[in-house]
């Protein structure tokens, strides 16, 4: 089939992979701008747009798609489908009906949970014991089309928002070549979205960061993994910021944020414990929390208390 890909993160780049080694003709990929990062403020193109150069296909990077200028050239391309993963930009009306096919959208939960920009964080910091992806029919609604295509996976206990995403990316590579494939063969079923169970998954901020040891173990380590690279959950221990990369459900209890153990690292929540296991002092490099304790010298566990 002939698809023009719209994507930018790295959640996107195995479904190009995945449709170009299916032996689809991708006409061009449309990605964000470069943006500048580090020091230098130096512009780094986006992933997916460094996987498109990789295979020798065309790239274009509008800041807009509303001017008419990329319904032009999209009309020029002539695409059968568009497919869309993690672009970023709001498709209008006139782009979502040129293809033969519409445009599908391959979106990182199982719909209608989790519309919006950050599915898989808030999966994680809600504790679901289950996510996925879903392939749907894209309308001028925010992740509100018709669902095609979905498939699920079970979320680790200990399992962080990056893992989960990685392997949430290689199943939409899955995905979206079996939706293809069933909508060449005219086998897709399209299924309306009940819209009152939707929830919505807001953009990450870091003022979520803070951990509040009065709430349960399972709520702070789902805090840890769903926050888990960024903007990762942080603690004051003795007055000291740190980020908390990983915890473990312990036993225990005690006042919230009293350390009940240095071997292991235990910490006493509202309800139960979780057990640290990596973390990083503010200016330092990340480490295991036995590092941390062991370059203490002498503390003992009732001489240090979380805020």
């Amino acid at each position: 089939m002939r698809i023009v890909f719209m994507g930018t993160p790295d959640f996107a780049v195995p479904c190009l992979e995945a449709l170009i080694k299916d032996g689809n003709e991708i006409a061009a990929v449309y990605t964000q701008p470069d943006k500048p990062k580090g020091r230098g403020y130096h512009l780094i193109p986006p992933p997916i747009k460094e996987c498109a150069i990789a295979n020798n296909i065309p790239v274009y990077q509008p800041a807009t798609l509303k001017d008419g200028a990329a319904f032009a050239e999209l009309q020029q391309l002539a695409p059968e489908l568009i497919v869309v993963v993690a672009y970023g930009k709001i498709l209008p009306q006139n782009i979502l009906t040129l293809p033969k096919y519409g445009c599908i959208n391959v979106h990182a939960s199982l719909l209608p949970k989790y519309r919006g920009a950050a599915p898989i964080q808030w999966a994680v910091l809600n504790g679901e014991k289950e996510a996925g992806v879903t392939a749907m029919q894209m309308d001028v609604g925010l992740d509100t089309g018709d669902m095609l295509l979905k498939a699920s996976i079970p979320v680790g206990e200990n399992e962080t928002a990056d893992e989960l995403h990685d392997r949430l990316a290689a199943l939409g590579a899955e995905v979206i070549v079996r939706t293809v494939h069933d909508a060449e063969e005219g086998k897709l079923k399209p299924e309306k979205q009940d819209d009152s169970l939707s929830c919505y998954a807001s953009m990450l901020t870091k003022e979520m960061s803070a951990i509040d040891f009065h709430k349960t173990a399972q709520q702070v380590h789902n805090q840890v993994r769903g926050l888990h690279s960024w903007p990762s959950a942080t603690a004051e221990l003795n007055g000291k910021r740190m980020k908390i990369h990983r915890t473990i459900l312990a036993e225990g209890s005690g006042t919230p944020g009293q350390v009940l153990s240095l071997q292991p690292f235990v910490v006493a929540c509202g309800s139960g414990a979780v057990e640290i296991t990596e973390l990083q002092p503010e200016g330092k490099k990340k480490m295991t929390a036995q590092a941390y304790l062991n370059g203490l010298h002498g503390v003992k566990a009732e001489d240090l208390s979380f805020s």
